[in-house]
């Protein structure tokens, strides 16, 4: 698995490095001594893990990981342990104490290897476009093919899913959503929206390099920057 450090403090940097020496699956590809930079390491690299420091000089590991588009396995390490309730609501695999126990780290990357192998398992249960879903909204029920859907998106802790002439609410979030769809044809064009790339009319440029996408349905989405980039990558030879 490809891991990138990201830790202010180069000893601890170090530290974990000597540690993971013997971890044959475990590939340090990069590393970090601030968000901005891990940024932009994670989105060209796409790890499947990162080792996360908390406390960092500008945006700290929580800020670092609502600016992401790309979001890896989580595994926190800090100093401190009054974070550890919060770092579980942002899904971490794990929270690690330094100074850094070596039972405890394996036993961490041996929850990492289970998530990933369970991301491999539901990636061959994807919904395709010709895929048929029941859609319940109160009292109202569809079936409905996922070509007709041309957009998912956030609605507080629902989706709202756009087809026709409706647009009912799932008790989903846009995550799960993302993760249940077939990503050469639901594209995820920022935090908030997901779109069908069958229903692209048009692709014009944006502000800072971005995108914005016009639907068949006259619905407008802008893409983020991040996304700008992976959106290219996708649609090039």
């Amino acid at each position: 698995m490809k891991a990138i450090i990201i830790d202010d403090t180069r000893l601890a940097r170090q530290e974990l490095k000597h540690l993971l020496r013997g971890v044959e699956d475990v590939e340090i590809v990069a590393e970090a001594a601030h968000a901005e930079e891990a940024i932009e390491l994670i989105e060209s690299h796409q790890p499947d893990l990162i080792f996360l420091d908390i406390q960092m000089p500008g945006k700290d590991g929580f800020e670092l990981l609502e600016s992401l588009d790309y979001l890896p396995e989580v595994i926190f390490i800090t100093a401190y342990n009054e974070y550890a309730h919060k770092a579980f609501d942002y899904n971490a695999l794990d929270y690690l104490q330094k100074p850094l126990k070596e039972d405890r780290l394996l036993n961490a990357l041996h929850k990492v290897r289970e998530r990933l192998l369970q991301k491999t398992s539901a990636k061959r249960d994807l919904l395709s476009e010709n895929d048929q879903v029941f859609v319940k909204e109160s009292e109202n029920c569809w079936f409905v093919e996922l070509k007709d859907i041309s957009l998912f998106e956030i609605s507080d802790t629902y989706t709202k899913i756009h087809f026709k002439d409706q647009s009912p609410l799932i008790p989903k979030t846009l995550n799960y959503m993302e993760k249940r769809l077939d990503p050469l044809i639901f594209f995820r064009a920022n935090r908030q929206q997901i779109i069908n790339m069958k229903w692209i009319q048009k692709v014009e440029p944006w502000f800072s390099g971005s995108i914005r996408i016009h639907l068949k349905d006259t619905t407008i989405v802008e893409v983020s920057r991040r996304q700008t980039l992976k959106f290219k990558e996708l649609m090039s030879f």
